[in-house]
């Protein structure tokens, strides 16, 4: 499974504009922390569904960052797509295990 994170807006939107995407082959990991990251790709993937409709950001905050997990695997690819001001619980932890393991490389 490739996974890959675009981080857009905030305050630091020109700089992140120039910068490329993070990007997880999770056929690089230990067979472990591979069938993590596919829980937790599950697990944000039914938050996302179930919040559908909501995911707007809020006028009241402006400066949000906003987050676009895109999942290939077996020929498909989805995305989903939160922000600092409606993220679910499930969507945070995959970010924060994705921005681990890309850190490393």
């Amino acid at each position: 499974m490739k996974i890959t994170l675009r981080t857009d807006g905030g305050l630091a939107a020109t700089v992140l504009a120039g910068l490329p995407p993070q990007v997880l082959d999770t056929d690089t990991l230990p067979r472990g922390a591979a069938a993590e990251m596919h829980r937790l790709v599950s697990a944000a993937a039914r938050s996302v569904a179930e919040a559908e409709g909501t995911g707007e950001p809020s006028s009241l905050a402006r400066d949000a960052m906003s987050y676009s997990i895109t999942v290939e695997e077996g020929g498909h690819a989805s995305v989903l797509v939160q922000s600092d001001t409606t993220m679910s619980t499930e969507f945070a932890a995959l970010l924060r295990r994705l921005r681990q393991h890309t850190a490393r490389q």
